[in-house]
C-alpha cells in the first residue's frame, strides 16, 4: 500500500539548507499496523506530512495504494487525502457545539453524499470505533477525552480510507484513556483489516503495533517486526483491576 523510495526533504537552500529526511525507504503492506517512532527533531513530523499528502518530498518516490503521489499538484493531493487517508490528530479537531453524529457526518457533506447515506455511514463508523447510539446525540464537549478521540477515529473512517494515519493520538490523554484509544486502533486493524500508521515519540505506545520503524536525524535506524505487541484491551482490564 505504501512504498517510499529514497525520500528526501530539504528546507532552505545553500548554506541554510536543512535535511529533515535523508533518503528514507520502506514499504507498508495492506492490513499492517506500523508505528513510526522518534524523538523531537528525528524527522517523524516531516515524514507524517509526506505520508498524509500534506507535503511533497524534495526527491524520491512515494506510491500510495499503487499511485505515485510524490509529484502531484496541490489539488491532486487534496483529492488523495479526501479519498485515501483518514487522519486522527492529537488535538481531536471536532466542532464542540455539534453532536457526535454530525461531527462524523461532516466529511460526507463536503463529498456530496445524500443525507440518508451520510447517517448510515456515520453510524457504521461510530460503531466500528466502539461508540454506541446513546452517544450519538451528545455534543462533543460533553464527552470524555477517550470518547472524543474515538469520535475522531470514526470521522477518519467515514470515507472508507485505505490508510488511517494517527499522529500522536494519545498525546493529550491519561494512561488509561490512552489504552482505550489504542484498543480501538488494534480492533480496527485486527477485526476490520484497516492499515494503520501510528506516529509517536513514546516507546510504550509504539509497542502496541506489529512493527516499529525508528527514526533519528532524518534517517531510519531500525525497522523491526514486534513479535509480541502489547494488548491494550488486556492492559485496560489490568489497569481497572490491578489485583
Amino acid at each position: 500500500m505504501i512504498d517510499f523510495k529514497d525520500i528526501t526533504k530539504t528546507y532552505g537552500s545553500g548554506t541554510e539548507a536543512y535535511a529533515a529526511l535523508r533518503g528514507i525507504s520502506f514499504s507498508i503492506n495492506e492490513g499492517e499496523f506500523v508505528a513510526i517512532m522518534g524523538p523531537s527533531g528525528s524527522g517523524k513530523s516531516t515524514l507524517m506530512h509526506i505520508l498524509g499528502c500534506l507535503d511533497t518530498p524534495t526527491s524520491g518516490t512515494y506510491r500510495l495504494d499503487g499511485k505515485d503521489v510524490s509529484t502531484m499538484s496541490d489539488n491532486e493531493l487534496a483529492d488523495v487525502r479526501k479519498g485515501k487517508i483518514g487522519f486522527v490528530f492529537q488535538s481531536f479537531n471536532l466542532l464542540p457545539r455539534t453532536t457526535v453524529l454530525r461531527n462524523v457526518m461532516l466529511p460526507l457533506v463536503y463529498a456530496g453524499v445524500s443525507p440518508r447515506e451520510r447517517e448510515n455511514r456515520a453510524t457504521a463508523a461510530l460503531n466500528a470505533a466502539g461508540l454506541t447510539e446513546e452517544h450519538f446525540t451528545h455534543l462533543s464537549n460533553q464527552l470524555s477525552g477517550g470518547q472524543i478521540q474515538r469520535v475522531a477515529i470514526a470521522r477518519a473512517l467515514v470515507n472508507d480510507p485505505a490508510l488511517i494515519l494517527a499522529d500522536e493520538p494519545t498525546g493529550n490523554l491519561d494512561s488509561r484513556t490512552s489504552l482505550v484509544v489504542l484498543d480501538t486502533l488494534q480492533k480496527l486493524n485486527r477485526w476490520h483489516g484497516r492499515t494503520i500508521v501510528l506516529i509517536t515519540h513514546e516507546p510504550d505506545i509504539a509497542e502496541h503495533s506489529e512493527r516499529i520503524i525508528r527514526l533519528r536525524d532524518g534517517s531510519i535506524i531500525s525497522d523491526e517486526k514486534n513479535p509480541a505487541p502489547r494488548d491494550a484491551a488486556r492492559e485496560t482490564e489490568l489497569y481497572d483491576d490491578p489485583a
